[in-house]
């Protein structure tokens, strides 16, 4: 079993709920010694035993590979990883011998911020029946996704939690973006592009909009200099991309492929701007995208258990829809996400209107379509659009 997910995530600790034995890479250099002398000695141990941060001795890839082809056993080895190493001819893809787990920072429900009255699950299957008012305040959604999902913070203030954060895109910038690939970057450019990211964290942004933004006054980076950085970005975990949903239309609308990029927890883009929440609550448009990305990462968390992915919609007519997700199977929900309710009418016009444009013959009928919102009650309108609050959404 591989577990990937970005740093501080609680891989290890996951990991150890199940390891019998462990060996951590990142701090244990005898391991690393001996990778050069005899693999074999870091895979001895009791089993399942833990091979943490696996991408620092990337060559131990293979020797898994033919360790679990030898032992011929379930349940040998959990590797874990905050990065993805860059593919090479020299390693099996590890296909009916590994299975990946994606581990992400914890959902709201996760964190004791949603009170699970209301599953995604039970929407992908048409079923919602309302839920009690949630009493979130502004104040409160906003503290909590600056905090972010992080295990190791759940007993730090908020200020720690944001210090953190910051310290955790240092580290980013200076080492790990380094480390991942070998490829030496600016430390300060890297620093302009996360900021770049946050500035416009939940939108399509295009890779020339991030070298224009990330410049400055001195003109804008190279592209493929700021396309190496999001690559190194990505294999870090740091930032995601929600990539758009390709469904058959009955209008002559012209679909918008790009994907909209995410950090993997909004706390991230909030330490990036280095933006505290009483500066938030001043710009509720942004604050909004804000809470948008926190919900796209709360259903990618939720959709693991529907065996699901999350998508977005836009066409040519900017008619835009914030979540898709879909199962294996082709049932599928969609979402719009705003902060308060006296946008929910808005909302729930633009997806009726997306309905009428997706082909229903083809895709087959929504099994729910709703609107997440900051806070309130959840109930289904007399349109049939459900209104959700996120303080109550849950896998």
């Amino acid at each position: 079993m591989l577990i990937e997910g970005p740093r501080a995530c609680g891989k290890t600790e996951t990991a150890r709920q199940r390891a019998a034995s462990e060996v951590l890479l990142d701090i244990d250099e005898n391991a690393r010694q001996a990778m050069a002398i005899d693999p074999a000695l870091v895979l001895a141990g009791d089993r399942p035993r833990l091979i943490d941060e696996w991408q620092i001795e990337p060559a131990i890839w293979n020797h898994v590979r033919r360790e679990v082809d030898r032992s011929r056993g379930p349940g040998q080895f959990i590797l874990t990883g905050s990065a993805v190493p860059a593919d090479d001819i020299t390693r099996h893809t590890g296909a009916g011998r590994i299975s990946r787990i994606r581990l992400r920072p914890m959902s709201s429900f996760e964190a004791g911020f949603s009170t699970g009255q209301v599953s995604l699950s039970g929407l992908m299957r048409g079923r919602f029946e309302g839920c009690s008012r949630s009493e979130t305040t502004l104040a409160d959604l906003v503290a909590h996704l600056s905090r972010g999902g992080w295990p190791g913070d759940l007993n730090l203030s908020d200020h720690a939690c944001l210090t953190a954060r910051i310290d955790y895109l240092e580290e980013i910038r200076r080492v790990d973006i380094v480390r991942v690939d070998g490829v030496s970057r600016n430390p300060d450019n890297v620093a302009r592009v996360l900021q770049s990211l946050a500035r416009n964290v939940a939108t399509p942004v295009s890779g020339r909009t991030i070298a224009a933004d990330a410049g400055g006054g001195d003109g804008p980076l190279d592209e493929d200099t700021v396309r190496g950085y999001l690559a190194a970005l990505r294999r870090l975990m740091v930032y995601e991309e929600q990539p758009a949903w390709s469904p058959r239309l009955r209008s002559r609308s012209i679909l918008r492929r790009s994907p909209k990029r995410h950090f993997v927890d909004p706390s991230l883009a909030v330490a990036a701007l280095g933006v505290t929440p009483p500066r938030l609550l001043a710009d509720l448009n942004y604050l909004g995208l804000l809470f948008e990305s926190m919900v796209y990462r709360d259903l990618s968390v939720y959709s693991r258990v529907c065996d699901a992915t999350v998508y977005h919609y836009r066409d040519n007519t900017n008619l835009e829809v914030d979540a898709l997700v879909q199962n294996r199977r082709g049932d599928w929900c969609a979402f719009e996400v705003k902060l308060g309710a006296g946008q929910v009418d808005a909302a729930a016009a633009s997806l009726s209107k997306f309905r009428q444009r997706v082909d229903l013959a083809a895709a087959g009928e929504p099994k729910m379509l709703g609107v997440i919102v900051g806070s309130g009650y959840g109930y289904v309108r007399n349109d049939g659009i459900a209104v959700i609050p996120i303080g109550a959404l849950a896998p």
